[in-house]
């Protein structure tokens, strides 16, 4: 979501006839798209808009912005002003739409300018917005906008706002877009796409929308992210493995294995619930990859706790995990918990957990060698000369050699290696 943000933001800039420059100490504008679902990322923030200070007193006329998420945060945006003078921009998530307005306003009258729409009530959805897509072959489109879960250890509905659903007729018109300008694959964005349809004037659910997006002529191949195992539907089960366009890769987190756990997470689904949504899936969807996002060191998380996290692993098999410890985010109830656990306690459980996971990634991966996969060629390879990066319905990174006019086409490929992370193949004439 913040890689979509940045693109609409650039499109912003183009529009104002600004180009873009990898190098900072010429740019004229500098601009920090920002996110704070983890401690660490935030980290990383605020040490990134220090080092930014030594380029505005070397080039004072440099405008320097802040957006997304942090400056959404309770008392962040505030933090900026006081602590960051050389922050001339900081906007939030809800008025990302008034970027360039408020970017005029600071190139002419040499202002700074902080505005954070705290209500997310009092922004509409603005459709039109210009985009400046990072690829050529694959694009994002946001589907809706915020998030009702409030998971207990989650910042995101407090920045991102309650969720908004985007009128299907809009989400169409833009995918024909796409089509129309040679993209193949698009990824429908949400923080949680299953509960597409909140607040439309028409009864219209995401397999609906699936459906609808299904029939575009051009389009090759659809994904979405993310996917909450409470409301992932039998109706939505039959629409992925029925619709040709629908990728079979399900991005789908538990997060914890513990029903405990869970609870106090306010996950709304026990552990047992989530492996028969598992085994409906992949009976249902033939070669199905299942992705997932796992957490370690919850507060009050007990070795007894983990091993059930591990029991999912191992059962379940996931092609890839992302796996973090718990974070402590200041305005989640989560924060408020007694018994944190130690950090020492978190760094031995995230090792355990990550040795399994690579483990099961790199076999799966294997299991792969000799057989034949459909790619749809993205990109050249990054430091592999004459060598080209695709990807598999499944959402596996494939890299094989072979001629830069493929870029953008399907392929059929013979996979020789199966490494953790990619595979590499042969491409078959």
């Amino acid at each position: 979501m913040a890689e979509h943000d940045a693109e609409i933001l650039a499109g912003q800039l183009e529009n104002m006839s600004y180009k873009e420059t990898l190098e900072k100490d010429k740019a004229d504008v500098i601009l920090v798209v920002t996110c704070c679902v983890r401690q660490s990322a935030e980290n990383k923030i605020w040490s990134m808009l220090g080092t930014l200070r030594k380029i505005k007193e070397k080039n004072p006329s440099t405008i320097i912005c802040v957006s997304g998420c942090l400056p959404q945060r309770k008392g962040a945006a505030e933090h900026i002003k006081n602590r960051f003078l050389h922050i001339d921009l900081v906007i939030g998530t809800h008025n990302i739409h008034r970027f360039s307005e408020l970017l005029r306003e600071v190139e002419e009258k040499k202002i700074r300018l902080i505005e954070i729409f705290e209500n997310d009530v009092e922004t509409a959805l603005h459709e039109g917005l210009p985009v400046k897509r990072a690829h050529d072959v694959r694009a994002w489109v946001t589907i809706m906008y915020g998030c009702d879960n409030f998971c207990s250890y989650c910042i995101v509905p407090y920045v991102r706002g309650r969720e908004r659903s985007r009128e299907p007729e809009e989400i169409v018109k833009e995918v024909k877009e796409l089509a129309a300008k040679g993209y193949k694959d698009i990824t429908l964005l949400g923080q949680n796409v299953n509960s597409y349809g909140k607040g439309l004037s028409k009864r219209v659910d995401f397999s609906d929308l699936l459906e609808m997006l299904n029939e575009i002529q051009g389009i090759k191949r659809i994904r979405f992210i993310s996917s909450h195992p409470r409301d992932f539907t039998d109706k939505l089960v039959k629409t992925i493995a029925s619709c040709d366009k629908v990728c079979e890769h399900i991005h789908l987190p538990f997060q914890a294995g513990s029903d405990v756990v869970l609870k106090k997470m306010n996950r709304g689904y026990t552990k047992d619930e989530y492996l028969e949504l598992i085994d409906k899936i992949k009976k249902a969807i033939k070669g199905v990859s299942i992705t997932t996002d796992i957490m370690v060191g919850f507060p009050q998380e007990t070795e007894e706790d983990f091993e059930h996290t591990l029991d999912v692993v191992r059962r379940v098999r996931f092609d890839a995990a992302f796996m973090f410890v718990y974070n402590t985010r200041i305005g989640t109830p989560a924060a408020k918990m007694r018994d944190q656990v130690p950090e020492n306690i978190k760094r031995d459980r995230i090792q355990r957990l990550i040795s399994l996971q690579n483990e099961i990634s790199l076999l799966k991966n294997r299991e792969l060698k000799g057989k034949t996969v459909e790619v749809l060629v993205e990109s050249e390879a990054k430091e592999r000369e004459g060598w080209l990066c695709s990807r598999t319905r499944t959402n596996k990174l494939v890299f094989f050699k072979g001629e830069k006019s493929l870029i953008g086409e399907l392929s059929h490929v013979r996979i020789e290696k199966g490494y953790m992370t990619h595979l590499e193949g042969v491409v078959l004439e």
